[in-house]
């Protein structure tokens, strides 16, 4: 098309990146059959940020994104309803395994990708080992991290065979345990400024992450400066109701502000160790 056309009509056409194509399917196919309802809170972050500085003391980078993952995997065992899914004809599938999904930017073919990310069973994995397999999709070659790699050929496939996976994916929760296994979802602006985020539906609980902001809240009368982050819960209400989803919010936001430490107690105390022993030999 010449420019004169492109005048004259006051648009042009765009042609659609394959690399768009699964952030697409997935809201369009799964998240395009739920009914999205959304929960938001303001989570007081004083305790994770002074454990990340205390990781930080030790040598350890602790990403608010792992603290997140691990909490939210504990506060689903006890939820069930949270890792629920419902089948195009009405049965419900709870997934058994725990299974954290988040989004991941990278660059393909020079222009910014998002692929989503899954690490198993964050509720009983160690947080050190949830901030490597996150490091790992960040910096890692895109066909050396194999979720990635799925999902890198998957962008390439004809249109038929990727809408028909999806397809047999919604029905049969076997298949989309394997492509598509995230029993909860993470999505951060934060590091952009961005205050609240609400993310599509495209698992069976999906949350939207905030940047941490000083803020001044009332504690036991007084208004005190505190480290806080919106937290968005977006799930299909045709699974979960409003109660329920709100008490499974309420556990995650106990562990984040503390209630995590009795879980990763054994962890810290060997990671103390580890870095003391050096020194006594000094």
């Amino acid at each position: 098309m010449n420019s004169s056309f492109h005048n004259k009509s006051g648009f042009s056409p765009v042609k659609l990146s394959r690399n768009r194509w699964n952030v697409l399917d997935m809201i369009d196919i799964i998240g395009g059959h739920t009914i999205s309802t959304h929960l938001l809170y303001d989570v007081d972050m004083t305790w994770a940020e002074t454990l990340r500085e205390k990781l930080k003391a030790l040598g350890i980078n602790m990403t608010v994104t792992a603290i997140l993952l691990k909490a939210i995997g504990l506060a689903q065992r006890t939820h069930p309803l949270s890792r629920t899914i419902r089948l195009p004809d009405g049965r419900m599938a709870l997934l058994h395994k725990i299974i954290a999904g988040f989004t991941v930017e990278r660059f393909v073919d020079n222009e910014p990708t998002v692929f989503f990310g899954a690490i198993d069973e964050p509720d009983s994995k160690p947080l050190t080992q949830i901030a490597d397999e996150l490091k790992a999709y960040g910096e890692e070659e895109i066909e050396a991290v194999p979720q990635l790699a799925i999902e890198h050929r998957f962008n390439h496939m004809p249109w038929l065979i990727r809408q028909f996976i999806l397809w047999l994916g919604m029905w049969f929760p076997s298949i989309r345990l394997r492509y598509m296994g995230a029993t909860f979802g993470v999505s951060s602006l934060g590091k952009f400024g961005c205050r609240v985020l609400l993310p599509p539906c495209v698992s069976p609980s999906t949350f939207g992450i905030g940047a941490i902001e000083q803020r001044p809240v009332a504690i036991d009368g007084k208004v005190e400066i505190r480290p806080i982050m919106s937290l968005v819960l977006n799930f299909d209400h045709r699974v979960i109701d409003g109660a329920p989803a709100a008490r499974f919010m309420q556990d995650v936001v106990r562990l984040i502000q503390g209630d995590l430490e009795e879980f990763i107690q054994d962890e810290l105390e060997k990671l103390a160790s580890n870095k003391i022993a050096p020194a006594a030999f000094a």
